[in-house]
């Protein structure tokens, strides 16, 4: 993905407060590249992660049914998610010793715009990041199961047509260049031919 095209975010807040939620609403880049969804309870929270993925949730500590610092813990560790948790002053240290270690930025409230823009652009920035990284991970995993197949296919060739390595691999790219198709389709078609 060339460097100034970006992915779509998609935040979910988590808050009982509507104040908070449109402190937050403000401090969002305002590129259209992001898709906010809002949840009152940790428990709907949680429920919205079954059906998206969300690059990064912004919790309103306390919440109604839990402290928000479970939640944050939870998405972090079980979906990679990147999260932000505001709390009162009177609970930021312990609140920040439980979470620190996982990645997960804590903030005081009341809201300051700078701290939560910054907040957001940093977390975002780093979800940005992870995607890359498995985007690369995908390519590899891809070319390392092309690498696989062709092999295979080769084996089979030397084994059956009693052909050398070389000669193998030069019919396996002969035969993609011949029918516009990838070394790994013609690898598929000899393993199934010979399977």
């Amino acid at each position: 993905m060339p460097k100034n095209e970006q992915r779509r975010s998609n935040i979910l807040v988590v808050s009982g407060s509507e104040q908070f939620d449109v402190s937050v609403h403000k401090a969002l880049p305002e590129k259209g590249l992001v898709f906010v969804d809002k949840r009152k309870t940790a428990t709907l929270a949680r429920r919205a992660f079954l059906d998206k993925r969300y690059d990064l949730v912004v919790i309103n500590a306390p919440l109604s049914d839990e402290m928000g610092y479970d939640l944050a813990l939870d998405l972090a560790e079980d979906y990679g998610t990147s999260v932000i948790i505001a709390t009162p002053p009177e609970i930021y240290d312990a609140v920040w010793d439980y979470v620190a270690d996982y990645g997960i930025m804590v903030i005081l409230k009341p809201l300051e715009f700078n701290n939560i823009t910054k907040g957001i652009r940093f977390q975002l920035a780093i979800q940005e990041r992870m995607h890359s990284y498995e985007d690369k991970m995908a390519k590899l995993e891809d070319k390392m199961e092309e690498i696989k197949l062709v092999s295979q296919a080769k084996i089979l060739l030397m084994e059956q047509k009693h052909v050398s390595e070389k000669e193998a691999h030069r019919l396996i790219g002969k035969e993609a260049m011949d029918h516009g198709v990838s070394r790994r389709m013609v690898a598929r078609s000899i393993i199934d031919s010979f399977g």
